[in-house]
């Protein structure tokens, strides 16, 4: 077996793993879990200087982000990746009316964002992190291909259950800034 075939073997293994303990989470844990994360964010100086923030709108095995991108959006303009192709596109959310699903089943805003260089903060789902902020998606690269261009700070956040001791890592995998679980920052 080949170095490359055992890193992705590994990885699976830890996707798999970590499904099985978020599928152990009850909705009032993760929203608690979001709550703590998201508090967190809320006093760096990153986030209250950002005036566009690139979130995710959750699925179910995600730390919960619906409730803070509609809190955020009076203030702020949040913007949504969405999947066209290989690759993510940044659309405008202009609230839970204006979504409708998309690639994977992903709701997505309709309206297109213009330019990557106006992002300020990338709030960033995995499916795990680990203490040297390296971050371990869903397999497809998309968030890598598309962080590996943009210059703003990267906050990797997840339930304290998705942060392990290491990851394995390639090297197209792109590193976080910063790491935020419930009960940790890894700056």
């Amino acid at each position: 077996m080949s170095i490359l075939d055992d890193t992705k073997r590994q990885k699976r293994e830890i996707r798999f793993r970590i499904r099985e303990l978020i599928g152990q989470l009850s909705e009032k844990q993760k929203e608690k879990e979001a709550d703590a994360v998201f508090r967190k964010i809320e006093s760096f100086p990153a986030f209250l200087q950002a005036k566009n923030i690139l979130i995710y709108w959750s699925l179910p095995d995600e730390l919960p982000t619906h409730t803070v991108a509609e809190k955020w959006a009076a203030d702020k303009q949040i913007l949504l990746p969405s999947v066209k192709g290989e690759n993510l596109v940044i659309k405008k959310y202009s609230g839970k009316d204006g979504l409708k699903k998309g690639a994977f089943g992903i709701e997505e805003p309709l309206e297109d964002f213009d330019s990557r260089a106006f992002i300020d903060l990338v709030i960033v789902p995995g499916v795990a992190f680990d203490k040297n902020k390296n971050r371990l998606g869903r397999g497809k690269g998309y968030y890598d291909r598309f962080l590996e261009k943009i210059d703003a700070p990267k906050i990797g956040v997840g339930f304290d259950c998705q942060l392990i001791e290491k990851l394995p890592v390639e090297k197209f995998d792109v590193r976080m800034n910063k790491v935020v679980v419930p009960s940790l920052i890894i700056d």
